[in-house]
């Protein structure tokens, strides 16, 4: 049975300690991953000869000198994975061309920090059934448990409070075998497992 977070310790010395079995700790990891994936900018394979480009591209920033790459970043954001609209919000909603703009300039180094805590997160879950986080893992790991509600909340249609209020409802008349009330219990278990964990890392 699943152990929530408890704070262990305080100072240079704190842990954030929880334990959770094989499968839970499997599942929380595939859904991490599965969300990485999501995240992860595609590489870039396009070879046009001008060395400026090939290192502004290097930086990782999402900058970008050529036109034809700006036209393929508005066609992508018109056809945005709507998950990925939960993760990577808009910067303006009144001004179309100034989000497209900030989208461009940041979003490559935000998918990609955005990434690698999702990755690390995963590599922790993957370790033994007690957890014991230091202050940066615990961090990576709320943050990462955050990403991975918010997609999976999407999925299921979770938008506001009152959503999740009116399908945990519905999920009474579910079969038990239908697939939508096995990922309702895997939210609520993301949802306990976060909560414990914020309310540690609060705990002074």
């Amino acid at each position: 049975m699943a152990r929530g977070f408890r704070r262990r310790r305080s100072g240079s010395h704190v842990r954030y300690a929880a334990q959770l079995d094989p499968l839970e700790r499997a599942t929380v990891a595939g859904l991490m991953d599965q969300v990485r994936e999501l995240l992860e900018p595609e590489p870039r394979s396009r070879d046009d000869g001008d060395e400026f480009s090939s290192i502004v591209a290097g930086l990782g920033m999402g900058v970008t000198v050529a036109a034809e790459d700006q036209s393929e970043l508005d066609a992508s954001a018109a056809e945005r994975d709507p998950a990925l609209a939960r993760l990577l919000p808009t910067a303006n909603r009144q001004d179309d061309e100034v989000a497209a703009e900030f989208r461009r300039l940041t979003e490559t180094g935000l998918r990609q920090r955005k990434a690698s805590t999702l990755a690390a997160a995963a590599d922790l879950m993957r370790g033994d059934d007690k957890l014991r986080l230091d202050e940066d893992q615990a961090r990576a790991v709320l943050t990462a448990l955050t990403d991975v509600r918010l997609v999976l909340g999407e999925r299921m249609g979770l938008r506001t409070d009152d959503d999740v209020h009116l399908l945990e409802a519905a999920a009474e008349d579910l079969d038990p075998d239908d697939p939508l009330g096995y990922a309702l219990s895997v939210y609520d278990f993301l949802t306990w497992l976060q909560e414990t964990l914020a309310s540690a890392m609060l705990d002074r």
